[in-house]
């Protein structure tokens, strides 16, 4: 049995609109780390406001927590959560080679996208959101042109968990990995998750604003900004959309 992490809370709520939302509501009364879990959302939502289509059976989870250090480094959480997914998928499946990680906040399967991780900040505190497509893929109509096909864990890997046994394998491996973050800094979360990195040393296309910015994606730096080798140089993207060319896309599914 896995346990579960020292002086971390737990709340497991039936439904609730998100747990983002839910994790707002109650950041004023909860001092140590928490994570808050629905079995169903009503209104999951992602990055820049998109809607996040939880579907039946998967998970959705969002983590409460007050990390010391600069606020500069609240946003590198995402790669520590983005650690943890992989960690915990591998636990599961047993297989490592079938998962990557693409910036700045998704999980991939196959080069479909399984997992995204949303960050917001509260005050003097932080909320990881977590969502995973452990049974069901999204409905086609809350999908945006040109989005990464989505996956799911167990139609592609016939792999079926409950999500409430899912979280208890994500919260210490996210605990791990706080640790070495709190304990290290930056450098071996950022060593970690290179390894793990989709489409590294491949070209990419990364969307800034209305901006497409076309280059060889070589590392992300010490901050977390995505780096591209492009026509003019080195291009730092500190936020953006990063999407394959359809090659890789297609080869990825092999």
């Amino acid at each position: 049995m896995i346990d579960w992490p020292h002086n971390v809370g737990r709340i497991t709520l039936d439904t609730v609109d998100s747990t983002m939302s839910e994790a707002r509501r109650r950041a004023s009364d909860i001092s140590a780390p928490t994570w808050i879990h629905a079995q169903t959302q009503t209104a999951g939502t992602g990055r820049r406001g998109r809607a996040w289509d939880t579907g039946h059976g998967n998970f959705s989870a969002s983590l409460l927590m007050r990390p010391k250090g600069a606020p500069a480094d609240l946003a590198l959480r995402s790669f520590v959560a983005a650690l943890a997914l992989f960690d915990t998928l591998v636990a599961v499946t047993g297989r490592a080679d079938i998962f990557t990680l693409k910036w700045p906040n998704d999980v991939l399967l196959r080069g479909g996208k399984l997992a995204g991780i949303l960050l917001e900040t509260v005050p003097n505190g932080l909320v990881i959101g977590v969502g995973v497509n452990l049974k069901t893929l999204p409905r086609a109509g809350v999908l945006e042109p040109k989005a990464v096909s989505p996956k799911s864990l167990q139609a592609e890997t016939n792999v079926a968990i409950q999500p409430v046994d899912f979280l208890d394998i994500l919260a210490p491996s996210f605990a791990r990995w706080e640790v070495q973050m709190a304990t290290y800094g930056f450098a071996p979360i950022r060593t970690a998750w290179l390894a793990q990195a989709a489409n590294l040393g491949r070209p990419v296309r990364a969307q800034v604003g209305g901006e497409a910015v076309h280059g060889t994606f070589t590392t992300i730096d010490e901050q977390g900004a995505l780096v591209l080798e492009t026509a003019k140089g080195l291009r730092k993207i500190s936020a953006g959309d990063v999407h394959f060319n359809e090659e890789w896309q297609n080869a990825a599914g092999h």
